[in-house]
């Protein structure tokens, strides 16, 4: 009598750039999942070893990934699907980090460098030293001429890089260290957390202003992950804490292209969403003063989810490392509560 074949094991979890569809890599290979209409597997692919790290590039044929074994984690390949084989690959002396794709750029993040690559011929663009990068922390926008944030070489800070005028900023961000950053679609804002996972700060990358401060909870947390909407009006925020946390940010494209930020209009009928107490913020300590979560939806303590604006209106898709995925809806007027639409295990 044979053995039961083992199931596969979840090693990672990514949305593609505009969370239509999401990629998890495996002991087995990698499968990309549908995030919704209908939720559903589009692809299964067998690598022996598996695949450790894998990134889509919309809900094209190209691939990036980093295979488990520890011979393949030096590796970057380019797998085109439609052709079923790679069609690039990148050898590095130490193992990969992390690996991010856009139209034009690869991105490779080691444990103290960056490798900003063409996607057409390969070509290394430009490195960038950081400070030690275990979580291959780094995001480039997806639209537009081309901003990478990554971390400084400094504990608490990032560095900015807007390719188009080839200038680098380096925002203290938290005087502790990073633990997660997000890019909004143009690149124009960026959110980081630390490892007190308490706050989340919202600077604009064109000067590194900061422009919010939200407070996810008043105990320590590991946030797992921040993604902005597409318009840069709401940030998602998951940690392990259980819970899933939506803010409002409100900025219009004008305000953040002239340099001037106003503060949102408070809408009466969204209570969680700020303080009461923040018309005496000066005077108070920042626990009072900070914005607060309009939006929450309750997921299970302890697993790793990432979420992110997936299709519908005000909706959230959440994937979690144990194969859970959620999709949410919130009310952007009452707040509260998300409704569930749909749960699967994947």
């Amino acid at each position: 009598m044979s053995d039961p074949v083992k199931p596969a094991s979840v090693l990672s979890v990514s949305f593609n750039q505009d969370a239509s569809c999401f990629a998890v890599g495996t002991t087995d290979g990698f499968l990309v999942f549908r995030a919704a209409d209908p939720f559903g597997e589009a692809l299964r692919r067998n690598f022996p070893g598996g695949i450790g790290v894998v990134q889509m590039l919309y809900r094209c044929n190209i691939f990036a990934i980093i295979g488990a074994s520890k011979s393949d984690r030096n590796k970057v390949r380019i797998w085109d699907d439609r052709l079923n084989r790679g069609i690039g690959e990148l050898v590095f002396r130490s193992e990969v980090r992390a690996v991010r794709l856009r139209k034009d750029r690869i991105v490779v993040v080691m444990l103290h460098k960056i490798y900003v690559y063409s996607l057409s011929d390969f070509e290394l663009i430009h490195q960038i030293e950081t400070m030690e990068n275990r979580q291959g922390l780094c995001e480039i926008c997806k639209a537009g001429q081309m901003v990478l944030v990554c971390l400084g070489e400094q504990r608490g800070f990032v560095r900015v890089v807007q390719y188009a005028t080839n200038k680098s900023t380096h925002v203290m961000a938290h005087s502790s260290s990073i633990a997660c950053v997000a890019l909004m679609d143009d690149g124009m804002l960026m959110a980081t957390a630390s490892t007190k996972g308490t706050l989340i700060r919202v600077f604009r990358t064109m000067d590194g202003s900061l422009l919010k401060e939200l407070r996810r909870g008043s105990d320590r947390a590991v946030v797992r992950s921040i993604s902005f909407s597409p318009s840069g009006r709401w940030l998602v925020v998951s940690s392990d804490k259980g819970t899933v946390h939506v803010f409002i940010v409100k900025f219009d494209s004008s305000s953040l292209k002239t340099c001037r930020s106003e503060v949102p209009e408070t809408n009466k009928f969204a209570p969680l969403s700020l303080s009461r107490l923040s018309f005496i913020k000066g005077f108070l300590p920042k626990y009072f003063s900070s914005e607060w979560s309009m939006a929450q939806f309750r997921i299970p303590e302890g697993i790793q989810h990432i979420a992110a604006f997936g299709p519908g209106e005000n909706t959230i898709a959440v994937v979690g490392s144990n194969g859970s995925y959620y999709r949410c809806q919130f009310d952007p007027m009452v707040g509260g509560d998300m409704t569930k639409l749909e749960s699967y295990n994947f």
